[in-house]
């Protein structure tokens, strides 16, 4: 199949060579537009939908190839955001393109648009097939407070989690610890709960909450909801990850 020269992306930048979105060395293709506010997000500027760089998947892919020779056996492509199923099409062009080529492609999610609407979950079914790996957040299990944190509800992200155990697809689930919101004991067990109750996560990992992003709010004149919270400690991190149970998957 030729490449369709018409599917193009909004793309908020590139990062050649990432160590932390996926497994080995990877091209990281960040895209533009998120409708989630994470009171801790570190790329504000991904918020606006009509920001960017305009790209065709086929221009945008020989970029990433160009890389091959840094990826050894376990590397390869990973697109994340934003939030990278806003443009569910133009993520599949790209991805067909990468597996085309025998490139190991990796979803980077929040998992917000997800839907069981046929609409959606037709397309969402070709990227899928041409998906290795998803990498979900799963922010906070309790429906309130993860309101509170993003803005939405956590219902579809559950759902999405759920749909990509029960048809077989890989992922890695991530939670951010921010100490006084996403570290109650509770909560973390509660999401342990869900965790094993999911039959293909290959991975868990917790991200410890950091402010290196802070300064970008301030230069979109946004108000920044966390001000004054700090970093958890590496002993809390090391707690977190005893509940949920991480080295079961490493």
């Amino acid at each position: 199949m030729e490449p369709n020269k018409e599917i193009t992306g909004r793309v908020h930048s590139l990062e050649s060579f990432g160590l932390v979105d996926g497994p080995g060395v990877r091209f990281v293709v960040f895209l533009q537009g998120c409708r989630m506010r994470c009171q801790y997000c570190h790329n504000p500027e991904t918020w606006d939908r009509t920001g960017g760089e305009v790209w065709t998947a086929d221009k945008l892919f020989e970029r990433v190839y160009r890389y091959r020779r840094y990826w050894g056996k376990n590397g390869g492509l990973t697109v994340s955001g934003g939030e990278p199923l806003l443009q569910m099409e133009f993520v599949t062009e790209l991805f067909r393109l990468a597996k085309a080529h025998g490139v190991h492609t990796a979803l980077d999610t929040s998992g917000n648009c997800f839907s069981t609407d046929p609409a959606f979950l037709e397309p969402f079914r070709a990227l899928m097939a041409v998906t290795d790996l998803v990498i979900l957040d799963l922010k906070e299990m309790d429906e309130e407070k993860h309101r509170a944190l993003t803005g939405w509800s956590s219902e579809n992200i559950l759902a999405l989690s759920r749909y990509l155990s029960e048809n077989g697809h890989d992922m890695w689930i991530r939670h951010v610890l921010v100490p006084g919101l996403t570290d109650d004991p509770e909560g973390l067990e509660q999401l342990s709960r869900w965790i094993q109750s999911l039959e293909t996560v290959r991975r868990v990992e917790v991200l410890p909450y950091h402010t290196l992003g802070v300064f970008k709010w301030k230069q979109l004149g946004i108000s920044y909801p966390l001000e004054g919270v700090r970093t958890p400690t590496r002993e809390e991190v090391a707690q977190a990850a005893r509940i949920l149970l991480t080295d079961q998957y490493q």
